[in-house]
């Protein structure tokens, strides 16, 4: 049949959702509430949120539909959700496309139907409107997740089955283990590799190649929950209990360096966390600005640029690996940075353990969210992380907090230079 279409019919088949969606991005059959589709990046996951939005728009919900898209921040709603390749906008025809109205931050239909953009870092706004149904995307990732989730909930009373779509990324967070756990929640599960004939041969090549069978492969391309680490140092539910939202007044801030052994393609990532303490030795994890395959004069200039965006009075590097180098590199950058280069004559772990009682105590908050910081703590065992990858994010957080909370002169492991 297809050989004898058109390439005008071919297009048309081509662009129509019914033919060519997924078993995985169908809606499951059934009276469910939560309809949650875990996959890997680029699996098509905000496609089918989309589509399931504009089959409710212009269908069961024509007229007097009132849906809510609800994301991490307004700019991703708008970017992602809304206006993205994949977003509402794209997947509706011309003649039936809703009416963006960002001063609003709200969709309207013609036939009358309307949705309204919430952001997830402001659970509050979700007091007084009302749904008959919602889109969430990314919810594995949001910072207040279980506040914005039930705030939600309690907007969801239009109608005689309020139902939402959870498209996400999946990580072991406490709201996507009580999800998943929850009457009436269905699952759909996809993996990058699905949507290949949709994706960039060279995002195959550059990202699948080098994640592949790793841990952060299994989450991100395979769409794996992967729980905490047994016997690690830390675990995600005692860190979401360390959370806090607004920065308090600091009395310190430095910025720690876990340099790379090497630069290019394969090259470890350069760690790099901003860190402040309060006059009562809390200390507060204020930036993740670790970068990756980054040149020394490229990750030099992040460091200094992150000291200077969070007024810090020090940076703080390891000179395990490259000595003298390290020193020089962020000197070229900044000639007066003031500078403390410390060696590690202890293994990882034992370095790391102190800074985990920190937490255990209560004495180490974390301004908001750092997805790969917090997986690399949480995964983070005797044996290092699995396979064998380089804690970079996690050396340089033991590095920030061991010189604001800990002595120098009480920890062995430590030697300034």
């Amino acid at each position: 049949m297809l050989s004898h279409c058109s390439q005008a019919e071919l297009e048309l088949l081509d662009g129509d959702w019914q033919l060519t969606r997924r078993d995985d991005q169908i809606p499951p059959p059934g009276a469910w509430r939560v309809w949650m589709l875990l996959g890997g990046r680029g699996a098509g996951k905000t496609r089918a949120g989309a589509e399931w939005v504009r089959e409710l728009a212009l269908g069961e919900m024509a007229g007097t539909g009132r849906i809510a898209l609800l994301g991490e921040s307004f700019a991703e709603v708008r970017n992602i959700m809304v206006e993205g390749i994949s977003g509402i906008l794209a997947v509706h025809g011309n003649e039936e496309r809703p009416v963006w109205k960002p001063s609003l931050n709200r969709l309207e239909w013609h036939n009358g139907c309307v949705a309204h953009a919430f952001s997830a870092d402001d659970p509050e706004s979700l007091r007084g409107p009302q749904f008959s149904a919602a889109w969430v995307d990314e919810l594995a990732k949001w910072p207040r997740a279980d506040h914005s989730w039930d705030m939600l909930q309690f907007a969801l009373r239009l109608g005689d089955n309020p139902r939402q779509v959870v498209t996400t990324t999946p990580r072991a967070v406490p709201i996507i283990k009580r999800l998943l756990g929850e009457d009436g929640v269905v699952v759909s599960r996809a993996t990058t590799y699905d949507n290949e004939a949709n994706l960039a041969p060279t995002f195959l090549k550059s990202i699948v190649s080098r994640y592949e069978g790793t841990h952060l492969g299994r989450q991100e391309l395979m769409g794996e929950l992967l729980d905490d680490r047994a016997g690690a140092l830390w675990n995600r539910a005692a860190l979401e209990q360390l959370r806090v939202e607004s920065r308090p007044e600091l009395v310190r801030v430095v910025v720690a360096i876990d340099p790379p052994a090497s630069s290019g393609e394969n090259a470890d990532a350069c760690g790099i966390v901003v860190a402040g303490v309060t006059v009562n030795g809390t200390g507060y994890v204020l930036e993740d600005a670790s970068v990756q395959q980054a040149s020394p004069s490229k990750w030099a200039h992040h460091a200094v640029a992150a000291f200077h965006r969070h007024e810090a009075d020090r940076v703080v590097a390891e000179v395990n690996q490259g000595g003298e180098m390290v020193a020089a590199v962020l000197r070229q950058v900044e000639p007066d940075l003031p500078l403390k280069m410390v060696h590690a004559r202890r293994g990882k772990w034992l370095r790391a353990e102190p800074v985990a009682a920190l937490y255990e105590q209560g004495r180490v908050h974390h301004l908001g969210t750092f997805g790969a910081l917090e997986d690399e703590m949480c995964l983070f065992g005797i044996d290092g992380l699995p396979g064998g990858k380089s804690p970079d994010r996690l050396d340089a957080l033991v590095w920030a907090l061991s010189e604001l909370c800990l002595s120098a002169q009480k920890e062995p492991g430590l030697r300034a230079l």
